[in-house]
């Protein structure tokens, strides 16, 4: 239970989970894109935004699309259309396939394949690096060996096991989508996430290490991906001296003065990583004797962007809290806490946290899509929860799991008050 705060201030200003950090830079690149009247989906900034990006992630080609969704999309779609052929222009590359999806994600990693007409099984968490197990994702190979696609997401910045998921992929012939969404800047045995796979794709959505208030990035090898992802961008226009369409399009390039924001943001990447890995370690020596672990990386192999920090509270320190699908509640009990009680008070406070992102085979549009752990099958929702232990390991951390503010505008005295505050719950 939270005691003694009349001492602790609220926070004038909010502190934010993870919000754009901007130098100057921005305006600059925005300011010529006005000045020379490229308010449009090409120009300068995206020419030299797709250069930069593709050159610093050590990919050949780098297409600057509207989000990080879009890119997603058009990287399943294409994965689908090079396993299945080009479909008709009333169904999705993927019509009637199934497609092995990172189960604790954001639902933008895995909507695209319901874009595309495929249907989404969900691969469970492993503890290591709270991505896509690779002995869960074994199994599902064993139940279904014609799958030929997986999509895979690296979690707050953390790169999942890669050797593990490409050597089984590989393997069993599986083409890879990447989603590097929250991974920019994040590396795996020196290599960037967004190069593992067949197809990746970046954000640099408001919150992300680097942002553009909006925009993403379709990274390949391959010129002739990226320039099908390029016309697809720009609703599929053919060569020709009229608007000439032969097969479905979408309008999904980036604009010119976003890719303004994008470019003047990119000098700083190195500098945000190390902001974020700092406030990281701040937090795991903040909470050194209290009954909770930050969330886990492979600190041999892999060197995460630490776009945001987590908390995972121990199982013997939980207070007893319920959640619905839309309302959660607890009871406070001394010495203990839960995941919404500390966000009920850091919100008291004027800081911004949240949950863990809900895995997608618990989410009730998903609910009935096959959820596949490292025992074997369980169907969604019925199988999160039996006898009061969870069955999988992402339900857990999703249970006992939190994300704390993690902006690189926060000042180490800040972030002393929020370490504080935390520690106060279990009081």
């Amino acid at each position: 239970m939270f005691k003694n705060k009349n001492d602790i201030e609220v926070f004038r200003n909010k502190i934010w989970l993870s919000s754009p950090t901007m130098h100057g830079d921005e305006q600059k690149w925005v300011a010529d894109a006005f000045d020379k009247n490229w308010i449009t989906t090409a120009g300068e900034n995206i020419n030299e935004v797709e250069k930069a990006v593709a050159e610093y992630a050590g990919i050949e080609y780098a297409v600057a699309l509207s989000c990080g969704t879009a890119a997603l999309h058009l990287a399943i779609k294409l994965a689908g259309e090079k396993l299945y052929g080009q479909a008709r222009p009333d169904q999705g590359t993927l019509q009637g396939h199934k497609v092995f999806c990172t189960d604790m994600t954001f639902d933008a990693t895995v909507n695209p394949v319901a874009y595309e007409d495929g249907e989404a099984i969900f691969i469970d968490t492993e503890a290591d690096t709270w991505n896509m197990s690779p002995k869960a994702l074994e199994k599902a190979f064993e139940m279904y060996p014609d799958t030929r696609l997986v999509v895979i997401a690296h979690l707050y910045g953390v790169p999942g096991k890669l050797d593990e998921i490409v050597e089984i992929c590989e393997r069993h012939g599986a083409y890879i989508v990447e989603d590097a969404a929250e991974s920019f800047g994040s590396l795996y045995k020196g290599k960037q996430t967004g190069g593992f796979s067949d197809f990746a794709a970046i954000s640099f959505n408001g919150n992300k290490i680097i942002t553009g208030s909006s925009g993403g990035m379709f990274l390949t090898n391959s010129k002739e991906y990226a320039e099908k992802v390029r016309k697809w961008s720009t609703q599929s226009r053919e060569a020709a001296p009229w608007y000439q369409h032969e097969e479905i399009g979408y309008n999904y390039r980036m604009s010119n003065v976003i890719a303004g924001v994008v470019r003047g943001q990119l000098p700083y990447l190195e500098e945000h990583i190390a902001q974020k890995k700092a406030i990281y370690e701040r937090y795991k020596e903040g909470f050194k004797g209290l009954p909770v672990s930050m969330n886990p990386y492979d600190s041999v192999n892999s060197q995460p962007n630490f776009w945001l920090s987590c908390l995972l509270i121990d199982e013997e320190a939980m207070c007893r809290q319920v959640r619905s699908d839309s309302e959660a509640v607890y009871i406070s009990e001394d010495g203990k806490s839960c995941p919404t009680e500390i966000l009920e008070v850091l919100a008291k406070f004027n800081a911004e946290g949240r949950p863990i992102w809900k895995p997608m085979h618990s989410q009730p549009i998903y609910s009935m899509h096959n959820f596949i752990t490292e025992n074997g099958s369980g169907r969604g929702r019925t199988n999160a929860y039996i006898a009061g232990v969870f069955s999988d390991v992402g339900s857990d951390i999703f249970r006992r799991g939190l994300c704390l503010p993690s902006d690189n505008k926060m000042t180490p005295e800040e972030q002393d008050i929020i370490i504080e505050i935390v520690r106060r719950c279990f009081e």
